[in-house]
């Protein structure tokens, strides 16, 4: 296999794997503190590093059906949440190319 390339996150506020603590995002790419995901709370991003990105998928969320793709961290394979690929609804395309992250599946560094 090849070589597994971790880009490190600049900045004293980190979001971390919880399972294998590579950098995930920074506290200034979070939109959104109200969401919802599957185990919990959870945050949307605008970016997101050191993923994997699954196939897409139409799902019926709580703010109605769009395609989605669920992402892995890149180095230990967990589930981290999912990325929003299309938003059928109007109000909601302002989520396409986002990212939420499970609460649940992270960790702080440097607050």
């Amino acid at each position: 296999m090849g070589r597994l390339f971790i880009e490190s996150l600049p900045g004293p506020k980190i979001f971390k794997c919880k399972y294998c603590k590579v950098d995930l995002a920074s506290y200034e790419d979070i939109i959104s503190k109200e969401f919802q995901g599957r185990y919990g709370r959870a945050f949307l991003f605008k970016t997101v590093v050191n993923i994997s990105l699954g196939p897409d998928e139409d799902r019926q969320l709580m703010s109605g059906l769009h395609t989605v793709n669920d992402f892995y961290c890149s180095s230990c394979q967990q589930i981290l949440g999912w990325r929003y690929e299309k938003a059928y609804e109007e109000s909601q395309k302002y989520k396409e190319g986002k990212y939420i992250l499970e609460r649940e599946r992270i960790l702080k560094e440097g607050w």
